[in-house]
């Protein structure tokens, strides 16, 4: 088995962390909360409920890819804390659920405020997106370093625009709008239903805090700096998230905000600075968004590689072209997230992707206590901070939200469900075909 140059800087892996996570969520999430809770302040607390959660999550992760520094993220872990078959279902699912439903929901967005930038449909949403998929596979199929040094441009781009969208929006907003009249209480929308279920999309929101796990094996010295990259990453994001969504929310009243749905950001902006300044913002967004499929692009079929190396099989998908990345996994990832991008909705994709990918991250963080236990001799050059209790507080929250998802999404649950099963029939099929 060949094994990857760790090519990648430091900051390339912190920047690939941000890149992943902001995406659509910061620019949708919001108006789908608001719609279900009706509270400014919920919408902010679920928020930094978030980005507390994805913090633990984070430090756990950290331990873990310090210790075990390979590509392919929850698939080697969960393969070697518990059973290989659970490491094959969860790198499965993150072909489905953890990479191509995000990049179809972030390229179908794309679509979306790209028009909106440009005040007219200059081209079909859902053309917008295939050409944006389509040109970032190939670009990281075919050159890893060019690849790599876009994406960081991008993404620090990203981070700069945020900043300036935050520093506009305390000039123009009106704080008073925090504040609405006629609002649930902050206690009645907290302890609804409503609320653990908009933790879902809040989670969507925040995926991607566990990004350089992906590429663990090609950062440089990844005992040293896989934990900065996921633990700064993750704190940036959090702070920008708090930051625009603040802003965003004392743009106009609550009822205002929530019709708005997935264009949650445009319609906020065009409060904030008018039509043209909406405008504007809708390009930026659509920008960010570029970065973000890039961002997916380059990570995900990373697991996949890593499958091929495991399973004959599928041993096609860890083929790599000299200097490019993994050709056919690549491929594979763009076709499924084309086929979604065709056949479903924005929100579907959000429900869909948020709650499984909230029961693998609670698995693999448990991991923790697992290889504790079992390989207390384990080299660790970084120990979770806080443990026990932020590896807890993380799998706690996780299964409450999990726990309302069965009882407010039940159809969600079952396509869930449905994923997982499909998954474990084609990990039997390929494990009789032998494995390496």
């Amino acid at each position: 088995m060949s094994h990857p140059p760790q090519h990648l800087q430091p900051q390339t892996a912190t920047l690939l962390v941000v890149a992943t996570m902001i995406g659509t969520g910061v620019f949708t999430t919001s108006g789908f909360l608001l719609r279900d809770l009706g509270s400014k302040p919920a919408v902010l607390l679920a928020w930094l409920i978030g980005g507390l959660a994805s913090g633990c999550g984070a430090l756990a992760y950290a331990e873990l890819v310090a210790a075990l520094p390979h590509n392919g993220g929850e698939y080697q872990l969960l393969k070697r804390i518990y059973h290989p078959a659970l490491g094959f279902v969860a790198g499965v699912v993150s072909l489905v659920v953890g990479f191509a439903a995000p990049i179809a929901a972030s390229a179908l967005a794309f679509g979306e405020y790209l028009n909106l930038a440009l005040g007219m449909p200059l081209l079909p949403p859902t053309l917008s997106g295939i050409v944006l998929i389509l040109a970032a596979s190939i670009q990281h199929a075919v050159r890893l370093e060019t690849g790599s040094r876009l994406q960081d441009l991008f993404t620090l781009l990203k981070i700069l625009l945020l900043l300036l969208l935050i520093l506009g929006g305390l000039w123009s907003g009106s704080p008073e709008c925090l504040l609405g009249d006629g609002e649930p209480s902050l206690a009645q929308a907290v302890l609804s239903p409503a609320f653990a279920v908009g933790l879902i999309y809040i989670s969507y929101a925040y995926s991607g805090w566990n990004a350089a796990a992906y590429v663990a094996g090609e950062v440089r010295n990844p005992g040293r700096w896989l934990p900065v990259a996921l633990l700064t990453g993750t704190l940036v994001v959090t702070a920008l998230y708090l930051g625009v969504n603040g802003v965003f929310l004392t743009a106009a009243p609550a009822d205002q905000l929530a019709v708005a749905n997935e264009r949650f950001g445009h319609v906020a902006a065009s409060h904030l600075f008018g039509e043209t300044g909406g405008r504007l913002l809708s390009g930026l967004i659509a920008l960010g968004l570029v970065s973000m499929v890039g961002a997916l692009v380059m990570t995900g079929p990373r697991v996949y590689e890593a499958m091929g190396h495991d399973y004959p099989a599928i041993a096609m998908l860890a083929r790599r072209r000299y200097g490019g990345g993994p050709v056919l996994a690549i491929a594979l990832q763009s076709v499924l997230a084309l086929v979604m991008l065709l056949t479903s909705t924005f929100e579907s994709l959000v429900s869909y992707a948020g709650l499984i990918l909230s029961l693998f991250a609670a698995l693999t963080v448990a991991g923790v206590f697992v290889l504790r236990r079992r390989e207390p001799d384990l080299q660790r050059p970084y120990r979770t901070w806080g443990h026990p209790l932020t590896p807890i507080a993380f799998i706690l929250l996780m299964a409450w939200m999990i726990l309302h998802a069965i009882q407010e999404r039940p159809l969600v649950v079952l396509s869930g469900g449905a994923t997982i099963g499909l998954t474990w029939l084609i990990y039997r099929l390929v494990r009789g075909r032998g494995t390496a």
